[in-house]
């Protein structure tokens, strides 16, 4: 039914004219209010603008109590940002959420291992290893300028990070006198390389020369190595300053510690910065104390934490996380929030923790694939509690006017249909199309003579013994400690047990267990082909000095039968690198017994979207996605579902592989979200 203005019923015309009029008369105020606002903000200058005006004379400064950058004073509100970690393509949308929630500032790591792959081989973009479309350094800090972001730079060599190895690239530890993040003479010879390459790179994009880069960090948490309880090489981080410079960095150079671990990790005139998540008011007031006439600045605040497999997963409440950040900047502090984007540790990247003193492996804390962080903006980029928050505490603080984009919209995600296994291959099929080495030795995977003598990073190394005789009830005994896990198989059936619970890892197989023996059952063998598959787990990226001696394999003594040394014939390396995932052949089809497989699937996509893999009818193993390894999987958990964005996906066909340890199911489930 409709009416004019003179036919409403119920009202007299008058009144209805008034009324209608009043009305009127507030929406055009509103709208001319709003316009003006809106006029008022489109005449902003941009944060470049502003801090570039008349020229650009000099860059950060920690020449007073306060931060000025071009002359002009300046509280960085800056987050954690991995380029790395994150697809290239979804790089522009995180770094606009980023500058919508009012930082005005993006901070990231550097990846050695990643962008030196191989001993003396590089890949910054386009050099041809798995993860070339992540590593444009170059262009993702070009688009931290164009969103209107400064960058603060940390490129290591060492990370940390929770990332494989802090970064540091595992072909180092071929040298047998090599002693990473020290000033060994070898090391050092292998930063100076590296630095000169990506410095060449890096240079230009300092904002002295009108790029993006305000700051640049000497090393990571140095002070952190021992745990701040004795003193560390000075003149390793006088080394890595003078590189830097010699590198032509001109920014504000820093280090970053906890201060209550203590200041060992500081060099006189360099700036230091602090790294915590709670205590904030004590942290600081012992930085101020240490350094009176520098500004105050916390380069890593905790937004959450980071999950070890089978461990609960770490959250913390948006309320808790605010306080604190409040805390920080009414205390006159500039913050970088670690992380504001976590993202995702692909492959096999993610890095692990000891959580003692031992020297080999006993308290090994390997990390999930997921770097969701429990951050403000969750792994596949949405909107949390946390980022609000963190939008209002800023507004509140920032007493710089400049223009701001608005929040981005968030990435549409879709549950694909279940898809179903359609084809097998054994692990013999598997090592059939390998490459086998001989030797009668065992070595760890740093040390095979493959990928231009850079060794085997990441992945699996089996260990082969053929022709061998094996009588009821005998014993098999691995020497020291597994680095990480062993799967033990005599004629392609697994001997060992099926990992069901936590306590497993206690047992046979796993890295707690020193000197762990395993009784081969009450069958007897002739000529059988014995075979210890042993996965990288991940190589160590905190800790002290000495636990960085990261070997993965068998190294740590022999392998025994029946208490006589066992030779072996055969080390075949499983790296499951892009180029060979995609050339596999002989698939057969699926039976889908007990012991490693790798299980084939197709996703037919019309339009690629975000998703995840749901992994909880799976046990223990990594996924494949169009020959790119997209990161590993655990029953026991907490991370069930595996991060799968659209750009790893093509309209059509995809090939989704599985590779199973244990008990594999018949089918891939998907999932709209990440679930713990």
């Amino acid at each position: 039914m409709r009416f004019t203005l003179g036919q409403i019923p119920g009202r007299p015309n008058n009144a209805i004219k008034t009324s209608v009029i009043v009305i009127a008369s507030q929406i055009l105020f509103v709208l001319f209010i709003d316009m003006a606002d809106c006029a008022t903000f489109d005449n902003l200058p941009t944060l470049y603008q502003y801090y570039t005006a008349g020229g650009i004379k000099t860059g950060l400064s920690d020449n007073q109590t306060y931060f000025t950058l071009n002359n002009k004073n300046i509280t960085l509100f800056s987050g954690a940002l991995h380029y790395f970690r994150v697809p290239k393509v979804y790089w522009r949308d995180r770094l606009r959420k980023y500058r919508a929630a009012g930082l005005n500032a993006v901070e990231t790591y550097v990846p050695w291992n990643l962008h030196e792959y191989e001993n003396g081989v590089f890949d910054f973009g386009n050099g041809g290893s798995d993860f070339e479309d992540f590593l444009d350094v170059v262009q993702f800090i070009e688009l931290a300028k164009e969103e209107d972001l400064f960058v603060i730079l940390r490129p290591g060599p060492y990370i940390c990070a929770e990332w494989e190895f802090g970064g540091l690239p595992s072909w180092l530890l071929r040298y047998e006198n090599i002693k990473v993040r020290t000033t060994n003479k070898q090391y050092i010879e292998f930063v100076e390389r590296y630095f000169k390459k990506l410095f060449e790179l890096l240079t230009p994009l300092q904002f002295r020369k009108g790029g993006a880069i305000i700051a640049v960090q000497i090393e990571n948490e140095y002070g952190n190595t021992k745990y701040g309880n004795k003193p560390v090489e000075t003149a390793y981080l006088e080394k890595l300053k003078e590189l830097l410079m010699q590198n032509g960095v001109v920014e504000l150079l820093y280090t970053s510690d906890t201060p209550t671990n203590g200041f060992s990790g500081t060099l006189p005139g360099v700036l230091a910065t602090a790294n915590f998540q709670e205590g904030a008011t004590h942290e600081l007031t012992l930085l101020k104390e240490f350094q009176p006439n520098k500004p105050l600045m916390v380069m890593e605040y905790w937004t959450g934490w980071f999950d070890h497999w089978t461990e609960k997963h770490h959250t913390r409440t948006a309320e808790e996380f605010g306080k604190v950040l409040e805390e920080i900047l009414s205390f006159g502090a500039s913050v970088n929030m670690y992380m504001f984007h976590g993202g995702t540790n692909w492959g096999f990247m993610n890095g692990a923790n000891i959580d003692d003193d031992s020297f080999d492996n006993r308290g090994y804390q390997p990390d999930i694939t997921s770097y969701d962080y429990d951050a403000p903006l969750t792994e596949s980029g949405d909107y949390t509690d946390k980022y609000y928050k963190t939008k209002d505490i800023i507004a509140k603080h920032n007493k710089i006017k400049v223009r701001q984009p608005d929040m981005p919209a968030s990435t549409e995600r879709f549950a694909y249909s279940s898809i179903h296994i359609i084809s097998e291959l054994s692990l013999e099929d598997l090592v059939e199309q390998s490459k086998v080495l001989s030797t009668d030795k065992v070595l760890p995977m740093e040390m095979l003579p493959i990928n231009n003598d850079s060794g085997q990073s990441y992945g699996y190394i089996v260990y082969r013994k053929n022709n061998l005789n094996i009588s009821k009830n005998s014993t098999l005994k691995i020497e020291g400690r597994i680095c990480d896990s062993v799967l033990v198989l005599i004629n392609g059936q697994l001997k060992s047990r099926i990992l069901k619970s936590k306590e497993d890892f206690e047992g046979f197989g796993y890295w707690k267990l020193q000197n762990g023996s395993l009784n081969l059952g009450n069958e007897e063998y002739k000529n059988a082909t014995l075979e210890l598959v042993v996965e990288n787990w991940g190589r160590v990226n905190f800790g002290k000095l000495y636990q960085f001696n990261q070997h993965k394999g068998l190294w740590q003594g022999n392998l025994l039968l029946n208490d006589h040394v066992l030779t072996i014939d055969q080390i075949i390396p499983l790296e499951f690198k892009k180029k060979w995932n995609n050339g596999l052949k002989n698939w057969k089809v699926p039976i889908f017994e007990s012991g490693p497989k790798l299980y084939k699937a197709i996703l037919n996509v019309d339009e690629p979207k975000d998703t995840y893999v749901d992994m909880r009818e799976w046990n223990k193993g990594f996924i494949i996605i169009n020959g790119f390894v997209l990161g590993r999987y655990l029953r026991l958990g907490p991370q069930q579902t595996a991060y799968l964005p659209a750009p790893l996906l093509k309209k059509g066909e995809n090939e989704l592989l599985v590779f199973e340890h244990f008990s594999p199911s018949k089918q891939i489930k998907f999932s709209e979200n990440l679930i713990f």
